[in-house]
């Protein structure tokens, strides 16, 4: 996996290419590139190809095998949710991950909690 920082926040890149090979093991392997932005970056992105002028934790691009995660929307849910930085950056990446994989919670509220159900289990059998 490609991991470019664009952000002056301190990631762990490692922690970020583990997390990434135990999603790949539930949903099967593809290379990665994995962005890092600040909040107007990922704004500017997400008004551009979702037509939503707000700043968003992850998006994904499918065709590309790309996802782009800002950390400062990160932090900022981290704390609303109540879990650490780490936890929630995991928890973006595999999201992101599952988009790539086709996976699409505005689907439909089947999908969405198909999704999310991943997620957790991904999520949790991280060591």
């Amino acid at each position: 996996m490609d991991i470019i920082n664009l952000t002056p926040h301190r990631i762990d890149k490692s922690f970020l290419a583990r997390i990434a090979r135990q999603a790949k093991k539930f949903v099967g392997q593809q290379e990665i590139s994995l962005v890092l932005v600040s909040a107007q970056k990922i704004q500017e992105i997400n008004k551009k190809y979702r037509r939503q002028n707000k700043p968003t934790d992850v998006l994904s691009f499918a065709g590309l095998n790309e996802i782009f995660i800002c950390p400062q929307v990160v932090k900022k849910q981290a704390k609303e949710f109540g879990v650490s930085f780490n936890r929630e950056l995991a928890r973006a990446l595999i999201h992101g991950i599952l988009h790539l994989k086709g996976y699409d919670h505005e689907k439909s509220r089947k999908e969405a909690e198909r999704m999310r159900k991943l997620e957790e289990k991904i999520l949790n059998s991280v060591k």
